[in-house]
């Protein structure tokens, strides 16, 4: 799992790229990242598997905030993301990703 940050220069805004690789992914149908930044809505941002096995998806966000979020593999296995910037309580017994910018 890897979190890339690239803020621009021009606009209050930073291009973060997720990306999950790995064997647990390998036989993995579908990834999809939901978060407060795009309402926890199923299907807005799915990853792309590459040729060399490595799911990703990138998503443009206002710099100065935090946003929560978390994978969901095949439909069924949320999970977190260890590089994380930190984790909060998400209200369903479980914790959520943070990502702070």
């Amino acid at each position: 799992m890897s979190i890339e940050k690239k803020i621009l220069k021009a606009k209050p805004v930073c291009k973060v790229k997720f990306s999950l690789s790995g064997d647990q992914y390998t036989s993995a149908s579908s990834i999809l990242l939901l978060g407060d930044f795009n309402n926890w809505q199923m299907g807005e941002t799915p990853f792309k598997k590459a040729k060399t096995g490595v799911w990703s998806a990138s998503v443009d966000l206002e710099t100065g905030k935090e946003y929560q979020f978390r994978y969901l593999i095949d439909g069924t296995t949320w999970e977190n993301d260890p590089e994380a910037d930190k984790y909060a309580p998400s209200g369903l017994g479980s914790e959520n990703s943070v990502l702070a910018l």
